[in-house]
């Protein structure tokens, strides 16, 4: 029924207050405290959005099972995502770092973070997780070459300052496409199998706790995307103003609009893994960083040769270090096909290590 989306609204309630009152709201912030209250209710409007697309993406995975379900959830927040960093880039200096730092909190987020403290429950709850290495190995197939060619190699080409030059960013953005589009077809055509337990190839699909038709889930999934993309250039104009007065890292934004946008992905891949289904844990953290790397890259490169903007992609040397680190110990971690705590314990080490290095180099 119609009165379970109570969500949409507040939701559209507040698009519409902010869209009609923007300049009494937000047109020239000068209180540090009308600032944090403008975050926390634009965060928590767009944490509400969030949570009810995760909602009705799950449905929709319950009716069209593995893979499809993680890969519907997958492309819905990674495009929330890709706009949200477009908004805020295009309220932002001409030399951008956001979609550098952006993907960067995504992978030490999704990799460290929620991976860790996946494994680390799961491990806890059932000693020993087991899933498709298969899966596993072609997700990191993917996410490597990108991630190290994305955000690594342009503090190594002619370019200066850590950017591309017109021929690599083309290049890049195809290859981006290229190789999704690749995994793509791997995972819903070719081998799909990869991406289900082994145990449960067999099975038939989880039985539907939502009767209603996929046709009404997914309306109101986009009913709920789009008020959230209405926000995301609202909610850039107090986390500027914030980092601007509390003389925060520049990367902080980047962390802060990862953390909003992967929230409910994630805690749905936790909660996976606590009910032992680690396989569609790894299927969700693992796809939400391979779509947002392989989507973001052709976005905001192309935004920048439309605007004229410099986007900054390549990492500073301690982020890189610190990303070269977690691909190689991730690689380590889906090599065996069980997972333990000590995974998790160790995930969770280089992702605090992450979060000390973001306020102190």
């Amino acid at each position: 029924m119609i009165t379970r989306e109570w969500r949409l609204a507040p939701v559209y309630g507040t698009a519409l207050v902010f869209f009609a009152f923007d300049p009494a709201l937000l047109g020239d912030i000068r209180s540090a405290w009308w600032a944090v209250f403008m975050l926390a209710w634009l965060f928590g409007i767009m944490l509400l959005a969030a949570f009810s697309v995760v909602r009705h993406a799950d449905a929709l995975a319950e009716i069209f099972g593995e893979p499809f379900g993680t890969l519907i959830l997958t492309l819905a927040i990674t495009v929330i995502e890709v706009l949200l960093i477009s908004a805020v880039m295009l309220t932002g200096p001409e030399v951008s770092t956001l979609a550098r730092d952006t993907m960067f909190a995504v992978v030490m987020i999704v990799f460290n973070g929620m991976a860790g403290l996946a494994l680390l429950v799961g491990g806890l709850r059932y000693h020993e997780q087991t899933y498709n290495l298969q899966g596993a190995n072609a997700f990191l197939a993917v996410i490597v070459p990108l991630a190290v060619l994305g955000l690594v190699l342009p503090n190594f080409t002619s370019a200066p300052g850590g950017t591309f030059s017109g021929l690599h960013e083309g290049f890049l953005m195809l290859m981006s496409v290229a190789l999704y589009a690749v995994f793509l077809a791997i995972q819903t055509l070719r081998h799909r199998h990869y991406f289900v337990d082994r145990g449960e190839i067999e099975e038939k699909g989880p039985p539907l706790t939502d009767l209603r038709p996929a046709a009404w889930h997914g309306a109101l999934l986009l009913l709920y995307i789009v008020p959230f993309v209405l926000l995301s250039k609202k909610i850039a104009v107090p986390i500027g103003y914030g980092v601007q007065v509390l003389h925060a890292p520049a990367a902080l934004v980047g962390f802060l609009v990862a953390a909003l946008v992967l929230a409910p992905e994630s805690l749905a891949a936790v909660r996976a893994a606590a009910a032992n289904q680690l396989q569609r844990s790894i299927n969700l953290l693992l796809g939400s960083v391979l779509a947002s790397i392989s989507l973001t890259i052709p976005t905001v490169l192309a935004i920048g040769m439309l605007t004229g903007r410099t986007l900054v992609l390549g990492l500073e040397s301690v982020d890189a270090i610190v990303l070269l680190l977690t691909l190689f110990i991730s690689t380590l971690t889906y090599a065996s096909g069980r997972t333990n705590i000590l995974l998790g314990a160790v995930h969770l080490l280089l992702f605090f290590a992450y979060l000390v290095l973001i306020f102190d180099r």
